[in-house]
């Protein structure tokens, strides 16, 4: 069948397809296939039976009626193996005269809509989630201030200082989204401003020596100066003060925090390492997840958003740089922020 057709002109319309696409005959046979569908299906040459290479029983029947109608065909394609993709899968009739009879299917790839979707809906139940405890928590309180304790100066200054707390939950809550969507939407833009990461964190373990010291911890600082990258020095004060805020929160207070500043080859690295309990191996890699908590309770007890970690990922990414973690139970945690050292050896811009 494949030598009745046109061979060059099938392989050059197949090319010219974005999506993995295949013709395949009346016999089932394959025609002809674009190089997009070797990484789909099993290895395939035409004149083989489709199914060798795919086992849907769904698609074959609707190859089926595709030729028996001779009308385009529509069918989902969920492959779980080696990893869960989702296809649409389109089959059309081709009736072109003197040529046999045969269908062309093209696969398109829904896994990434899919994801995304899936992150949308969790992204939503997970925010409204975190704000409707503190909401009922504070609805409760004034409600119980409107009533039994109209009169009673003692409970209401407990209610109206957890309802302070909660309120500002919220605030943090809010103000993190914030953040996040701001460094999203600005993802493709790399900062061209030269910054001293050392001065940076210098300035950071400053500003939260009053934290380190209500946790009776300390904060040593080891820095090179200076380390300079292009960067948007906000947005790295912000990934050293979650980095190292997270340290003293969670670290042992009877030893110290140690942040180191240093250049490595052509990197900046800025190392935070406490000597806590650690960091289960099976959860690190989905620390900088949204809303991800390795204890839920411990992390609101502390005042945490659950989104620290993931506008640290998020603010490295538009600096072209990356997060590493290292952990394990009972061996504290190492969280180390590469980012490019600026090739200006100039002053700080």
């Amino acid at each position: 069948m494949a030598d009745q057709l046109p061979n060059e002109l099938v392989e050059a319309l197949l090319r010219a397809v974005p999506e993995a696409a295949l013709i395949v005959g009346s016999d089932f046979r394959l025609i002809a296939a674009n190089p997009a569908v070797s990484s789909l299906l099993a290895p395939l040459r035409p004149g083989e039976l489709l199914v060798r290479g795919l086992r849907s029983p769904d698609i074959l029947d609707a190859i089926t009626r595709a030729f028996a109608a001779r009308k385009p065909q529509k069918v989902q394609w969920l492959e779980r193996v080696p990893v869960e993709r989702l296809f649409d899968v389109y089959i059309a009739p081709i009736d072109v005269a003197d040529l046999p009879r045969m269908v062309m299917l093209t696969l398109r790839d829904l896994s990434e809509i899919r994801r995304v979707e899936r992150m949308r809906v969790d992204f939503v139940a997970n925010v409204s989630h975190e704000l409707r405890t503190p909401l009922t928590s504070i609805l409760g309180f004034v409600e119980t201030l409107q009533g039994p304790a109209r009169n009673d100066a003692v409970a209401q200054d407990r209610f109206l200082t957890i309802i302070g707390d909660q309120a500002r939950r919220m605030s943090r809550l809010v103000d993190d989204l914030l953040s996040l969507s701001r460094i999203e939407q600005s993802s493709h833009l790399q900062p061209t401003s030269i910054v001293d990461l050392s001065s940076i964190a210098g300035h950071v373990v400053d500003t939260l020596a009053p934290m380190a010291d209500e946790n009776e911890t300390q904060v040593v600082l080891q820095a090179e100066e200076p380390v300079l990258v292009r960067g948007d020095r906000d947005e790295l004060v912000r990934v050293a003060e979650n980095l190292i805020e997270n340290a003293i929160k969670y670290g042992a207070s009877d030893k110290p925090v140690e942040v180191t500043v240093s250049p490595r080859d052509r990197d900046a690295i800025l190392i935070v390492r406490d000597h806590g309990p650690g960091i289960p191996p099976e959860h690190l890699p989905r620390l900088t997840e949204r809303f991800y908590r390795v204890d839920a309770g411990e992390s609101r007890a502390k005042g945490s958003t659950g989104l620290g970690l993931a506008i640290v990922k998020h603010i490295l990414a538009r600096h072209r740089g990356r997060l590493t973690i290292e952990s394990g139970s009972g061996q504290g945690a190492t969280f180390s922020a590469i980012l490019p050292l600026s090739e200006d050896r100039g002053r700080e811009s």
